[in-house]
């Protein structure tokens, strides 16, 4: 009778078994979370396991979310400035690279062909300083259209560089050699002038126009922007360019587009695309992104087995409570979901208190950072060894969700052996020991 009228109890939510939650079996549940003096032993695994699962899902969500963000702002920033495909001569030198350009922009799908001249040369500057610098060479208009560098000119502007009398240089290379808007930088070239006494290497002066910053530090540390004509000279390659770099609408579909700008191309060509060129990269911060997903994995892991350590004293420590409660007619299943909600609300809550947080520290992370710095006295994510100026934080909504099924789900199945234990529990030998 008495289990019947435990039973019949107001019910709603379900239990492990499937089976509804009592009212009677959720107020059992809240009171055993609740510490008492001599529980507080008990208390504090369960406080572990909530501050275990809450950091877990936190640094899960943060680390998830800096990798996403930094592969997107390297992704944009590359492909800002670098072509999604390079046409590469086969059989000759591109002599016509002004008629391929034209033919190559006309492709649907194609938002720009840009062709190019570059060239490693030593940078140095009258006050002293020198550094390793690629050079460049685009066309004035190609160049405004980049709009990772023309919407991005720090000082000066493009002026000097569309009447072909300046060059563009990086913020950084700027900074470390001590150059301005207007100053000279000299670039010296391996690839000199060919005299009897041999090879001389070819020793040029610009004018800096302009100064531009994409927050990408290797490229505004590096790169110098040079009038084609004047690189076509510089570098021996007059009329003709080394390679065009084409600019596409949807760089992810460019497998589709190879046949029609081959077909264009009217002769033989190598073609490269972004991926091509940067596969090591990206498959090593997919690696690394997925390696950090398991070894971040185990720290919910361990706060899990801390729920099934706690729950098993808690069994332990209430069995005089379980024996009384079935004697007054509580089914074994009652017993087990109360146990099981038990555990299942310090991963629930932990895992909702891990969401939020690593959500505020997402959305706060570069202020965090610059907090932290200011504190230490060092700079935090160095974008000399980071590449990028800021530290980025780009949340994904399917990550996110299989983050919390993840820690829900080993919370849960962490509660279930010891709800199991306890069902399992006889009332006599409770009461005996007791």
């Amino acid at each position: 009778m008495a289990e019947a009228a435990v039973d019949r109890s107001s019910k709603s939510g379900l239990g492990p078994a499937g089976k509804p939650f009592s009212t009677f079996e959720r107020l059992v549940a809240w009171r055993y979370l609740r510490a008492r003096r001599k529980e507080a032993f008990i208390s504090v695994i369960a406080g572990f396991s909530f501050v275990g699962i809450m950091l877990g899902v936190a640094t899960l969500i943060i680390v998830m979310a800096v990798m996403n963000g930094f592969r997107t702002e390297l992704v944009s920033r590359i492909l800002g400035i670098n072509g999604h495909m390079i046409v590469q001569p086969v059989d000759g030198p591109f002599t016509d690279y002004a008629d391929l350009t034209s033919r190559f922009a006309a492709v649907p799908g194609v938002k720009m062909a840009l062709p190019l001249v570059e060239g490693q040369v030593l940078a140095s500057a009258q006050a002293g300083g020198s550094t390793g610098a690629l050079v460049r060479g685009v066309r004035a208009e190609d160049l405004t259209k980049l709009k990772a560098i023309s919407n991005n000119i720090k000082s000066g502007d493009m002026v000097g560089f569309a009447s072909g009398e300046g060059v563009l240089i990086g913020t950084r290379m700027a900074d470390q050699m001590g150059l301005r808007v207007g100053d000279l930088i000299t670039l010296t070239s391996p690839e000199g002038d060919i005299t009897p006494m041999g090879v001389n290497p070819r020793v040029k002066s610009y004018k800096i126009s302009g100064l531009f910053e994409i927050g990408m530090s290797e490229y505004d540390s590096s790169i110098i922007f040079m009038p084609l004509e004047e690189a076509q000279l510089y570098f021996n390659a007059a009329g003709l360019v080394q390679s065009i770099e084409l600019f596409v609408d949807h760089p992810d579909d460019i497998d589709a587009l190879k046949p029609k700008v081959e077909e264009a191309a009217g002769r033989q060509i190598n073609l490269t695309d972004w991926r091509q060129r940067n596969q090591t990269f990206f498959s090593a911060l997919q690696v690394e992104r997925n390696v950090m997903f398991m070894i971040l994995t185990l720290i919910v892991l361990v706060a899990a087995l801390n729920i099934i350590s706690g729950l098993i004293m808690l069994v332990k420590d209430k069995g005089s409570d379980i024996a009384i409660l079935r004697t007054m007619g509580a089914s074994a299943g009652a017993i087990m979901r109360i146990f099981f909600m038990t555990g299942a609300a310090i991963g629930i809550v932990g895992t909702l208190a891990g969401v939020l947080l690593g959500v505020l520290v997402c959305v706060n992370i570069e202020s965090i950072r610059q907090f932290f710095s200011w504190i230490s006295g060092t700079v935090i994510f160095n974008p000399q060894v980071y590449f990028l100026s800021q530290l980025p934080a780009e949340m994904d909504i399917s990550e996110t969700i299989s983050v919390v099924i993840m820690a829900l789900s080993l919370s849960f199945i962490a509660t279930i052996f010891p709800a199991w234990r306890a069902s399992r529990l006889d009332p006599v030998q409770a009461l005996r020991y007791e």
